[in-house]
């Protein structure tokens, strides 16, 4: 009820603008019959991409298969009508932007990415010419500078805020307000002889809406550059040459294309996949006609030219501008199909389609900004809007966002990405390639931008927050199938994940238990050893035992192998889920390491002798730790090969040495042990997991009525969490608070919590492999602390009580916790 509460207010605020009210099917119509595969899950990276519609492929797929295309550099029939296909499409393109053939040209390309490189190496820049860009922009557009720094031209970026006056008053410098920043040359750079005033060719490039923050540009920059430079630009630069003007509209044309008639920009850059999803790999330059003749193109390939000569230097250029762009045969089958994504939008028509995701994003962001905290601290900092009255058409689909705790410090965005996707939420997190808006709206200084490099920050990275700041922001986007639904379930996510929550972040108990008494009979609660589990080949299945013995590096031969593929990538179940088909077995007295896969008919032995004559030697860096390595044949590596189904080689540790250092963090109660001998584990030698704590887990499990998104919740077995001892008795967690124990005259210390990963969720359902969001989406609804998901505890192995004796460990050997060595 309360859901249905909530939709009647924002229908009352939106319903006007929200579901398509005048079109053939609304928006619940739209996704029942063309979306039917986004059941339980919420799509919002649209600014990414944006999602096909099951009619459009259909539709697609229909002509493919009734239509033969041929390849339309011939005069064939079939290639007439791929000809004939592509010429249509493009002028689709021109007539979606409303410009006219006889001015523009539509040059097909693979993607944004290509058409703004086109531009780049093929505009005439000399030493007098000056690249202008805003700071809120895309990679692909700041590539562009290096072929102008390259030739020696001038580069600037400047910020560009509307202001309230009227864009038609007298000066145009009351209507926005403009900041230059600093020059760049490059004095080694190859400059061009340089040229009088009237062959000089300035170049400025902006969006039509930013990808980070959904700030929509005003268009009108584009009219002001070309006709009154100097009103807006210091005399130096205005006076110097002609200035031409590109639109990277890759995603502003998704819900908002520009129109050339009124703003006739020089170029203007599309991505079809962001529009309607497909076809990808393809996007196109909407070229002037006179800007195209400026253009200083030096390849040329297939179908690019009329005429040349082999052997002589001498070529002949075709008179069509699409023709002498496009090097090669075009994509004309991917081309054929965007009249289908293009027929989508116009029955929708591009002005509902604004309105229905502006709708969406407005309300996403007011309930956003509306969140507190218990202590009365605002939740949530969205990046581009300051308040939540948003002017019409300021702002597109995006909502930009970073999350703070109660106490002020930030959530990591990748905390964020990592829980909405246990809750089958998509969205994405970073910068999302955009360094001049993440720096401006972050608040980063070039001194913190550099401070972040020499940290080792890079893009995509799990390095979320460094010296107490965000490196980058949350982001969610909606696309033109988006619900009120899915802005609710996102909204939900967030109350749950990160208001809800105790404000310590953490669920986990940690007890204080006694240390063992000398003298005493026994202590109270009891824990005893009930399973030792090792597991010879990372990522493979191990094998139990009744007794093992221990060594420096833990148990004995545990993570002594590992699988490296014929990239150099270790392979583990989060790639290769198959390998957990892989059984190990080792027979001590054998001295052989017995392995097995469904896909292999013999069973594999390898010797535990190291066989110094087979193989060779090479070092491997894993897990902060630099390895010494031994190698095998052809025939161990080929039998590995077929069983994880693709080129590997099986590698075993021969010697470790720790070269980094993973600092401990004292909120979290986890620390990475980087002093003991490691074989090929992650954190530590060896993880303890509590039957009593796994059942706790399993309770949660079965009492939730929620359903995941791959069916009911199920319980999960101890060995689900790859543990080496499983110890039984005490309360759920108790291990939380331990700092060290002894087991069988054995001391071992605990470096806490294990932080858990979707590996968990990869488990044997017979012979095949299955994947659920169970059991780390419930372990994070109680079991979170600083972005980690806890679980299990981290031990590494000290000393024997008995030094004259060998070292094992027992089943049923008595537990005794905090109990430390002397």
């Amino acid at each position: 009820m309360a859901v249905c509460s909530e939709k009647e207010d924002f229908l009352e605020e939106f319903g006007q603008d929200y579901g398509y009210p005048n079109a053939p099917r609304n928006i619940d119509q739209i996704r029942a019959t063309e979306f039917k595969r986004l059941d339980g899950v919420v799509h919002l990276d649209h600014a990414g991409a944006t999602l096909y519609s099951e009619s459009q492929m259909e539709a697609i797929l229909k002509q493919l298969n009734s239509t033969v295309y041929g390849n339309p550099h011939s005069q064939s029939s079939c290639s007439l009508s791929s000809s004939d296909c592509v010429q249509k499409a493009r002028q689709q393109v021109l007539d979606f932007f409303n410009a006219s053939p006889s001015e523009y040209s539509c040059i097909f390309t693979s993607g944004a990415t290509a058409a703004l490189k086109l531009v780049g190496e093929t505009f005439p820049w000399c030493n007098q010419s000056s690249f202008m860009y805003t700071m809120e922009n895309h990679n692909s557009v700041l590539g562009i500078r290096e072929y102008a720094l390259r030739k020696g031209a001038a580069a600037f970026a400047i910020d560009v805020e509307d202001t309230d006056s009227n864009v038609n008053s007298q000066s145009h410098q009351s209507a926005f307000k403009i900041s230059h920043n600093p020059v760049q040359r490059r004095s080694e750079a190859g400059m061009l002889k340089e040229g009088s005033a009237g062959n000089i060719y300035n170049l400025f490039a902006f969006p039509s809406e930013c990808n980070f923050s959904g700030k929509k540009f005003n268009l009108d920059l584009v009219n002001i550059v070309k006709e009154d430079s100097e009103s807006i630009l210091d005399s130096s630069l205005s006076q110097r040459g002609h200035w031409l003007v590109l639109i990277d509209a890759a995603k502003g044309c998704a819900t908002d294309p520009p129109d050339l008639t009124k703003y006739k920009a020089d170029f203007l850059v599309i991505s079809f996949y962001k529009m309607f999803g497909y076809p990808t790999g393809l996007g196109a330059l909407i070229v002037k006609n006179e800007a195209a003749k400026l253009l200083r193109k030096a390849y040329f390939g297939g179908g690019t030219v009329a005429a040349a000569i082999a052997d002589i230097d001498f070529f002949k250029r075709r008179a069509g501008v699409e023709e002498f762009f496009e090097d090669g045969t075009v994509s004309f089958l991917s081309i054929a199909s965007i009249h289908h994504g293009f027929r989508v939008l116009n029955t929708l028509t591009m002005s509902s389609v604004s309105r229905h995701t502006a709708s969406l994003a407005t309300y996403v962001r007011k309930t956003l900004l509306a969140l507190r905290h218990k202590n009365g601290e605002h939740v949530c900092t969205i990046y581009g809007v300051n308040t939540p009255e948003i002017l019409p058409g300021k702002v597109g689909p995006i909502v930009s966002f970073n999350l703070k705790r109660p106490d002020g410090t930030w959530y990591g965005y990748r905390e964020v990405e990592n829980l909405a996707s246990l809750a089958g939420i998509q969205l994405r997190t970073g910068c999302f390639c955009n360094p001049g808006a993440c720096a401006k709206y972050l608040g980063l200084s070039h001194a913190d931008l550099l401070s972040n490099i020499e940290a080792g920050h890079v893009c995509w990275d799990d390095q979320d927050i460094l010296n107490g700041k965000p490196t980058g922001a949350v982001r969610i986007s909606f696309g033109y199938m988006s619900t009120f639904e899915d802005a609710r379930r996102f909204i939900d996510f967030i109350e749950r994940s990160f208001i809800s929550f105790p404000s310590n972040g953490c669920a986990l108990r940690a007890r204080s238990v006694p240390p063992l008494i000398k003298g005493t009979e026994k202590t109270t609660p009891l824990y005893f050893l009930k399973f030792i589990t090792v597991y010879p080949i990372k990522s493979c299945t191990g094998f139990g035992a009744d007794h093992w013995p221990l060594t420096s590096t833990g148990l004995l031969h545990d993570r002594e192998w590992l699988l490296r593929s014929a990239s150099g990538e270790i392979l583990t179940q989060k790639k290769i889920p198959e390998m957990c088909n892989i059984k190990t077995l080792i027979d001590l007295k054998l001295g052989i390491l017995f392995v097995e896969s469904p896909r292999c008919k013999e069973k594999l032995q390898i010797k535990l002798k190291p066989n110094m004559s087979i193989g060779m030697r090479d070092e491997i860096d894993i897990h902060a730790q630099r390895h010494e390595v031994q190698s095998y044949g052809n025939e161990v590596n080929s039998w590995f090969s077929d069983a994880v189904g693709q080129s590997c080689t099986l590698l075993r540790n021969s010697c470790a040495v720790s070269y980094a250092c993973s600092k401990g963090n004292s909120n979290t109660g986890i620390c990475k042990d980087v002093d003991a001998k490691l074989n090929f584990v992650n954190e530590a030698q060896l993880l303890l997991v509590s039957e009593e704590s796994v059942a706790d887990l399993n309770n949660r499990l079965r009492s939730s009525t929620q359903k995941g998104s791959y069916g009911e919740r199920t319980e999960v077995s101890t060995m689900r969490f790859r543990p080496n001892l499983v110890i039984s008795g005490g309360e759920p967690y108790a291990e939380d608070g331990w700092k060290s124990l002894v087991i069988g005259g054995e001391y071992f210390t605990s470096f806490g919590g294990c932080n858990r990963c979707q590996l968990i969720n990869i488990y044997l359902q017979g012979d095949k492999v299955q994947r659920s969001n169970e059991p780390l989406a419930t372990l994070a609804a109680y079991r979170r602390v600083k972005g980690k998901i806890l679980f299990g505890i981290l031990l590494r192995y000290e000393k024997s009580v008995d030094k004259d004796s060998d070292a094992w460990v027992h089943v049923g050997e008595q537990i005794f916790p905090n109990v430390y060595s002397h």
